[in-house]
């Protein structure tokens, strides 16, 4: 049975107490929310060794780290160090999005490495082994691939069964037209083949496959804006429209599923998006790629969409696809991998603060603590990047006639620190009383 399915029948899973553990939240309130669909635990049967994690509003925020060679950069080699480098970094989830040749071997050595949940696309292996020859996609096919996937482990896969026929025209009145790599690609087939979806017309195939190995429904935003101008228009919510229905038709069928959200949105328009999508997919969990909130910032789109992020996990998101200082310019390498994940950790956390998450601020508050009673190494521990503040600490570390003084930081001194002078109103109101 799917996680779902068990948690229909009243029966707590392994994973269900895993989770529940995790997130100090009690069994029956975890096994409630899969049952409904509020909640999900991608973890396909095949995948040894790897870890249970929730995603959906009774959670923590968690982050996703996308993945994967291109067909002209980096090898099996490079996408596994990455892989380590996201998964050191704190990623809940990865993505494999290689393509080119190798990407079953790529992929198979990267479930044999990775203790958390792995996502693919399966197109993109469908098209790569038609040597990118779109519309000779047979629909068969593609359930091939879809199968082939499940049965090597992947835990869950962005399918992007909602983008139909009628929508293309709406999208190429846009500045950029559809900048999804899935879902151009699934136009494309349809346009030369002028035939429905085949992921539409086949998805009572495609949910039997994802049923009988639990893997869970990543529904793709094939019709998502890639820049301001095109954000929260008809294509987008076109689409959205339909993927609340495959919302229905998943949970009928008892496999789990959460809905991709949109890349670039203006800022004053991500908590209606957020808002539209818990409306229209039944408050399926969300899982947003940024929101990218402003088109002019390549090298930076790290903390760019990281603004965003923050905003979209206040107001209804629960997965958060990192995007690196390489996004709109090339493929990341490994410092930008981490960039990305802390990025987005620190967008997470500041979320899940801002909603009053269980729990959330307490680490803030043990921070406030440790600076206040300048305890360097307890402040490092607290740190989201702990290795990076320590170091930072010590290439300005306050130092007087060769000898550190670690009671002050070298922004202030020790004559001009605001903490050392409360310290001493403090003694000050003590004596007076």
């Amino acid at each position: 049975m799917t996680q779902m399915e068990s948690a229909r029948k009243g029966i707590i899973t392994e994973a269900m107490c895993v989770v529940a553990q995790a997130e100090q939240v009690p069994l029956e309130t975890v096994r409630a929310a899969v049952a409904e669909g509020s909640a999900v635990i991608p973890l396909n049967h095949h995948h040894a060794h790897c870890h249970p994690v929730g995603v959906g509003r009774l959670f923590s925020t968690k982050i996703n780290a996308n993945l994967g060679r291109s067909p002209v950069r980096s090898n099996q080699n490079d996408e596994l160090a990455k892989l380590a480098v996201a998964l050191e970094a704190g990623a809940d989830f990865v993505m494999d999005l290689s393509t080119g040749d190798d990407v079953y071997a790529i992929r198979q050595r990267m479930l044999e490495a990775s203790t958390r949940p792995l996502g693919t696309v399966p197109v993109y292996e469908a098209i790569s082994r038609l040597n990118d020859d779109i519309p000779l996609l047979q629909p068969q096919f593609l359930l091939e691939i879809i199968r082939a996937q499940a049965e090597q482990g992947v835990d869950f896969m962005t399918l992007h069964a909602g983008l139909l026929l009628r929508h293309i025209p709406l999208a190429m009145n846009r500045k950029m037209g559809i900048v999804s790599r899935g879902g151009s690609i699934m136009a494309e087939w349809m346009m030369a083949n002028q035939t429905e979806n085949p992921l539409y017309t086949h998805w009572d195939e495609v949910l039997e496959i994802l049923a009988e190995h639990d893997v869970t429904v990543s529904l793709g935003d094939g019709m998502r804006p890639g820049c301001l101008a095109d954000a929260s228009d008809a294509a987008q919510f076109a689409e959205l429209d339909v993927l609340g229905d495959l919302v229905e038709r998943c949970r009928r069928r008892g496999v789990q599923v959460m809905v991709e959200g949109p890349g670039h949105l203006p800022f004053d328009q991500i908590q209606m998006n957020m808002e539209r999508e818990q409306r229209v997919c039944k408050g399926a969990p969300f899982y947003v790629l940024g929101p990218v909130v402003t088109d002019i910032a390549p090298g930076y789109d790290h903390l760019v969409s990281a603004i965003g992020a923050t905003a979209a996990a206040t107001y209804g998101a629960s997965l958060l696809c990192y995007v690196t200082p390489a996004e709109h310019l090339g493929l990341p390498d490994l410092n930008e991998v981490r960039q990305g994940c802390i990025a987005y950790r620190i967008a997470a956390h500041a979320a899940d603060v801002a909603r009053h998450h269980p729990g959330a601020q307490q680490r803030d508050d043990a921070m406030a603590e440790a600076r206040a009673a300048f305890d360097w190494e307890r402040q490092f521990g607290l740190a989201l990047d702990p290795q990076h503040a320590k170091q930072r600490w010590l290439q300005t570390r306050s130092c007087v006639d060769g000898t550190h003084t670690d009671d002050h930081c070298s922004m202030c001194g020790k004559a001009f620190c605001a903490v050392r002078t409360s310290h001493r109103i403090q003694h000050l109101m003590e004596k007076q009383k």
